[in-house]
């Protein structure tokens, strides 16, 4: 019996996301056409905002001219300009044409963490189309640098297959256009979700689409009020682990355990420092260089273990805020009713995060049940709605809003939650639900707990105000029968006065 040799080899990022484009969101047509999207968008609103430029983002999908007659799935053209800071041109190529590259290896919040949605974009569309994608990008608005190129997966890298400069139209920005196999039919309907739900977090941005039937869908801008852009931050203790030590105490110039703690880790100063190295019977004015890897390990666990460190604070995430998200929720839902809770920053696994929740009740809100946005980072999570923390608090509170909050089933009634953080826990590459984080769970109930009492008091108020109502209604039509009634019986020609009576009945009323 012959032997069967086994072989070993090593893939690229490229080759791997090639081979299991599922992962990422691109799992079929309809689905790819929709994340391509996405990712794009993002892409440019994380670029106008970290500019602090009011984003103006145009978008187009258009089936190619030889495919009009064709059945879905058929090639679409996407293209998605901004009029962001642009792209470095020497850095253009890498940042569409390498998976795993990019702005994203920062400890801080943005919408993208990969470094990989607009480069999948671009891979999808070759491996479906076997078309190159053009980048044109400006950062000075006089000229504009145009590439052509593609990828080579098994090297991950980009193959510029021409490069032109080309004259400036005066602003900055980047535009996309690539060729992709795509589903327009059953992608539509998640596709205009998408940018109604982005216009609701981002009113600040103006965004024109054209979808495959050419027809535009304008969302205009309603403030002029951008969110603080995050800073980066240092890693906290809490969240660092043996491999993130490792590499830090190969890479550092510090001479001391005491220097390389208070210098690179998130509110760590010498006192702090000190008392966890007494604490953890570690010797703070040795060479990190002489740490053996079971002594990096003991230092690691000891880190995890010491509840005297400063929790990490928040000046590294950038909420919406409540001017931001109430001028979102009054321009696309225009309710009779919100209300706005906005958590105190928390942290989980030593990464900071932010909880706010809006809610809506009536206006254009349908009635039947809780309408549900769900935000990350302001991305919208469009699937898997019943995976998401999010969902699962909103259940459990589904009795508490009957009974505590004495809220109809079928009220008009649409929740917006939305967690920023410099690690969102998102269970996927695809971005699409938050996993089961008991510090967020906890944070998202304290919120809509919130909103809920605000909206039981506006029901109450309402109800009350239509009370007073119906009984000035009836006053007002009856006490003028009852004089007539009188005048009659009494014999006199002339009504009783009422009106002081009338008077006092509609002012007690209105207080």
């Amino acid at each position: 019996m012959s032997k069967t040799k086994t072989t070993f080899s090593g893939i690229s990022p490229s080759e791997f996301f090639y081979r299991n484009r599922d992962l990422a969101g691109f799992s079929n047509p309809a689905k790819a056409l929709y994340t391509a999207t996405r990712e794009l968008v993002e892409n440019s609103l994380d670029a106008c905002e970290s500019a602090e430029i009011l984003p103006n983002i145009y978008v187009r999908m258009t089936p190619v001219i030889d495919q009009l007659r064709a059945s879905e799935p058929r090639t679409y053209q996407l293209k998605v300009s901004d009029n962001g800071p642009g792209i470095d041109p020497e850095k253009a190529p890498d940042a569409f044409g390498r998976v795993f590259y990019g702005s994203k290896y920062k400890l801080r919040q943005a919408r993208g963490m990969f470094g990989m949605g607009g480069t999948m974009a671009v891979l999808y569309g070759q491996i479906t189309t076997s078309k190159p994608v053009v980048i044109y990008t400006s950062i000075d608005g006089k000229k504009t640098h145009k590439f052509t190129l593609r990828i080579d997966i098994q090297k991950n890298e980009p193959v510029i297959i021409k490069k032109e400069i080309i004259e400036g139209k005066g602003t900055t920005g980047t535009t996309v256009e690539l060729l992709l196999t795509g589903d327009s039919f059953r992608a539509s309907a998640k596709v205009h979700d998408y940018f109604l739900e982005s216009a609701l977090v981002t009113p600040y941005a103006e965004i024109s689409f054209i979808d495959a039937q050419g027809k535009m869908f304008y969302y205009p801008r309603s403030t002029t009020s951008l969110p603080k852009p995050p800073v980066e931050t240092q890693p906290h203790p809490h969240g660092f682990d043996f491999e993130g030590m490792r590499r830090l105490i190969e890479d550092t110039k510090d001479k001391t355990l005491h220097k390389l703690l208070t210098n690179n880790f998130h509110r760590v100063g010498a006192t702090t420092s000190t008392n966890f190295f007494k604490s953890a019977g570690i010797d703070h004015s040795g060479s990190p260089k002489d740490l053996a890897y079971e002594n990096i390990v003991k230092m690691v666990d000891e880190m995890h273990n010491y509840e005297s460190f400063l929790p990490p604070d928040a000046h590294c995430l950038s909420p919406l805020g409540r001017d931001i998200l109430n001028a979102g929720i009054m321009s696309e839902l225009s309710p009779e009713f919100s209300t706005i809770a906005i958590r105190p920053p928390s942290a989980y696994s030593g990464f900071p995060f932010i909880v706010e929740v809006g809610l809506a009740y009536g206006g254009k809100v349908s009635s039947g049940g809780v309408k549900l946005f769900r935000y990350a980072n302001r991305i919208p999570l469009l699937y898997d709605e019943g995976s998401d923390i999010a969902w699962q608090v909103v259940k459990d509170l589904a009795i508490d809003k009957k009974r505590a909050y004495k809220i109809p089933d079928n009220a008009p009634l649409a929740l917006i939650t939305h967690v920023c953080s410099t690690k969102v826990p998102f269970k996927t590459a695809g971005k699409e639900f938050l996993a089961d984080r008991p510090e967020i769970e906890r944070e998202l109930k304290n919120a809509v707990r919130e909103v809920l009492r605000q909206l039981r008091l506006h029901l109450s108020r309402k109800s009350s105000q239509e009370a007073v109502k119906r009984r000035r209604d009836i006053y007002s039509k009856y006490l003028p029968l009852i004089a007539e009634f009188s005048k009659d019986l009494s014999g006199k020609k002339t009504l009783p006065n009422f009106q002081p009576m009338l008077k006092s009945y509609l002012e007690e009323g209105e207080n």
